[in-house]
């Protein structure tokens, strides 16, 4: 069995493909195919299958783009009520893939729809949990109150989780591999471990929902200390039920000014040395320029879906490769244009004096916009108040503006990000951004 793991580090995401005798399967595909492609062409193999293992929140799949480019088809539980043409992929069905066989069971718990992939070739047996079991984890209930064609209070998919923790797995051997679609850093649980894959007997021996437990243990657990749920999340469940448009017609679709100017909702993508020197007045900062920077999450937290924006870029060249970013959580529809800036009429940030800060913090309004579950394990600055950046943009009108304000984050990265936005909401006070400077309080 010839099993090829994807990731895409900025969502934490890891994608599949199984090959067997010149067929190809595919499973939780993200919105770029290529690389899907170009893994059957090099095994002389056709794509065969691409498998669902529920409608996604946290990015745009391929699945439709394949099915059409491809001609394969698409599998996904019944329970799903896809809008694109499918096969129905539940228990006790399966597909024969070469002398792969692939089967279904129903996992409920992060979603209504969740399916976990069997495949097993001899005594290989590999595991698709999709975002149903994490490594160390499995995946939160909370996200399906209000998105997707089957809704579900968190409560009755914690319920869910429990059933299927408890009794799913129960027939599958100790040795089979786990492939989960996601790892440490998304948002789809809260303390995955950064292994890329497991068995399902060390899973067994190590992860907390496996470990002998109560039903009300398990929902205290499963239920507390989630993180936040970004804005795009249900925006791209009811995308994927609905099938997105094909990835390289939508980015050419956008146009690109040179040493332009722009209104209304502005994001700027370059390093915040760079914005701070000379950016657009009302600009938010959410930094691209690393490969692996959270760029997508925090677009799609603090953009609303279809707020029409504006993104501002650091040099034509790079217009395609961060479109391809912005496509990732479906947002590329909401782009007016993209732009890069003239060298004059640009407002600059004033840097803080840290000295003056340091010794003189009573001065300074200190606002700090990390998760509240950062918060609630310590705060760096006690008289600190508590602002969520996914929330910043409605609560900054609840921040005093008798002092100047210190916006800190935990390294320095959405620090840039919530100062641009207060910057823009508190025209008459002066709002600086401590940065990486934090860690010197830390």
């Amino acid at each position: 069995m010839n099993i090829k793991q994807f990731e895409y580090k900025p969502l934490a995401h890891y994608s599949y493909a199984i090959e067997s005798n010149g067929k190809v399967a595919v499973i939780d595909p993200e919105r770029d195919p290529a690389q899907y492609l170009a893994f059957a062409e090099a095994h002389n193999a056709k794509i065969v299958a691409v498998i669902e293992t529920h409608p996604h929140a946290d990015f745009v799949s391929s699945h439709l783009e394949l099915h059409k480019t491809t001609g394969a088809t698409i599998y996904n539980s019944e329970k799903l009520g896809a809008d694109y043409p499918h096969q129905a992929f539940d228990n006790g069905d399966h597909i024969d893939l070469g002398d792969v066989k692939i089967n279904a069971i129903n996992t409920p718990g992060h979603s209504p729809d969740s399916i976990t992939i069997v495949a097993t070739n001899g005594e290989e047996t590999a595991l698709f949990t999709g975002d149903t079991l994490f490594i160390g984890d499995v995946g939160r209930p909370d996200l399906r109150e209000k998105a997707g064609n089957m809704q579900a209070k968190r409560e009755e998919l914690g319920e869910m989780m429990y059933e299927t923790i408890t009794t799913k797995f129960n027939d599958l051997p100790d040795n089979a591999l786990v492939y989960p679609a996601h790892g440490a850093g998304s948002l789809c649980g809260k303390n995955m471990s950064d292994a890329a894959s497991s068995t399902l007997g060390d899973e067994r021996a190590s992860n907390w929902a496996f470990q002998s437990q109560s039903k009300e243990e398990f929902m205290n657990t499963i239920l507390d200390g989630q993180p936040f749920i970004p804005s795009y999340f249900g925006y791209d469940v009811d995308l994927n039920k609905k099938g997105a448009a094909d990835l390289q017609p939508s980015v050419d679709a956008i146009p690109l000014e040179e040493s332009a100017q722009a209104s209304g909702l502005i994001v700027d993508m370059r390093d915040e040395a760079d914005f701070k020197r000379g950016h657009l007045p009302g600009s938010i900062n959410i930094m691209a320029v690393s490969d692996n920077s959270k760029f997508e999450t925090w677009l799609g937290s603090i953009v609303e879906p279809k707020e029409a924006f504006t993104l501002v870029i650091d040099k034509k060249e790079n217009k395609d490769k961060l479109l391809h970013r912005i496509a990732k959580i479906g947002y590329e529809k909401q782009l007016n244009k993209v732009i890069t800036l003239a060298n004059n009429g640009l407002n600059t940030t004033e840097r803080l004096d840290l000295s003056d800060f340091k010794q003189h913090p009573e001065n300074y309004t200190i606002v700090d916009i990390r998760n509240n579950s950062e918060i609630d394990e310590g705060k760096i600055f006690d008289g600190a108040l508590a602002h969520q950046l996914n929330e910043l943009r409605d609560t900054a009108d609840q921040i005093p503006t008798d002092k100047p304000i210190v916006v800190h984050c935990a390294g320095g990265y959405r620090s840039a990000a919530g100062s641009s936005i207060l910057s823009k909401a508190l025209d008459d006070v002066k709002v600086y951004d401590l940065s990486d400077d934090v860690k010197q309080f830390q």
